[in-house]
């Protein structure tokens, strides 16, 4: 595989605490930014949705949210981006959930199964499935290089990669720390994995990366750890500038939120000295991950839009819902579109 290592984010893990390494990340963050807008543009990118469900409140939003509702919508979007590689076309499915097997993983089964079927069907909104979407944008299974995830959670492959196989050629970009954490789950960890449904794939289908890499003409993952410790991000220049995308946090509201109108964040993040609002449901090392979000602030260029925000594309974007006051956001994306 042709991927460039980006040494300018290497080595961010410096002594002095989260403190020291936060300003670090900002250092490395602008270095990365000015040589990134140098690497080209991919040939297109396209976002589809996919599942619309219920989120927690409390771990969307952090501790900033004083909505009323336990329970806010988020939408799950896959990206498609093409790219060549010499003569050849490279594509990349970020986020290529598949959101019927994700219902099992642990704490989704749980809150399905205390949730009445009536109320369960007003929460969650399926729009498409990833082969139904491929089939309308006319590709072909076989013609799928990559396919990445920001985290494993709640990812079951094994219908994408198993044993007769979806994608026959893909190979799913991943860092080796958060496949090999799959091995033996800490307690924090269990609810939002489903372990068992890696011990049949093949090991040849995962393509393990330590860090931040280049994949081509602007395109990038970049390791952002916290939210999972093997947490990454896409990272895409574009025609409207440089994007990226995680699910470290759910709405671009929550890297401004000095500009959100939602009910106690702009508040609490000025009481606290907080930058951004976390998405939170694991807290396996929160001040990395708020470190994380700053990097990816640093990279993401402002929204043309408005420029308030920031072109950060949450791989499961906040969506207001009338089940759900307090919660409608601010400003959303919906897409990219390159």
């Amino acid at each position: 595989m042709n991927f460039t290592r980006i040494d300018t984010l290497e080595g961010m893990d410096v002594d002095g605490g989260p403190g020291a390494r936060l300003r670090v990340v900002r250092e490395r963050g602008e270095a990365f930014r000015r040589e990134f807008a140098t690497t080209g543009t991919p040939g297109s990118i396209v976002t589809r949705d996919l599942v619309t469900l219920p989120y927690p409140t409390r771990f969307g939003l952090f501790r900033a949210s004083r909505a009323i509702a336990p329970f806010l919508s988020i939408t799950n979007r896959m990206l498609v981006i093409r790219w060549h590689e010499g003569d050849r076309e490279r594509i990349l499915l970020f986020e290529p959930s598949d959101h019927e097997y994700g219902r099992y993983t642990p704490y989704f089964e749980d809150l399905s199964g205390r949730t009445p079927d009536v109320i369960e069907r007003r929460m969650v909104k399926v729009h498409g499935t990833v082969p139904g979407h491929l089939e309308r944008l006319g590709i072909a299974p076989e013609d799928v290089d990559y396919l990445m995830f920001d985290h494993l959670h709640t990812q079951d492959l094994r219908r994408w990669i198993g044993a007769t196989p979806y994608f026959p050629n893909a190979k799913v970009i991943v860092q080796r720390d958060e496949l090999a954490a799959l091995t033996e789950l800490h307690p924090l960890q269990k609810p939002w994995y489903q372990p068992d449904t890696y011990r049949d794939l093949p090991p040849e289908v995962f393509l393990p990366i330590d860090g931040s890499v280049v994949l081509g003409p602007g395109v990038a993952v970049i390791k952002t750890p916290g939210h999972v410790f093997g947490n990454q991000s896409l990272v895409v220049n574009t025609s409207t500038g440089i994007w990226v995308s995680s699910e470290n946090v759910i709405a671009a509201e929550a890297l401004t939120p000095e500009h959100s109108k939602l009910p106690g964040l702009a508040s609490w993040t000025h009481r606290w000295q907080q930058e951004v609002v976390l998405n939170a449901n694991t807290v396996e090392t929160t001040a990395d991950q708020y470190n994380s979000i700053i990097l990816e602030k640093t990279l993401a260029d402002r929204s043309q839009a408005d420029p308030r925000f920031v072109q950060f594309f949450p791989s499961s974007e906040l969506t207001g819902a009338w089940t759900n006051p307090g919660t409608k956001p601010t400003f959303s994306h919906r897409q990219i579109v390159h």
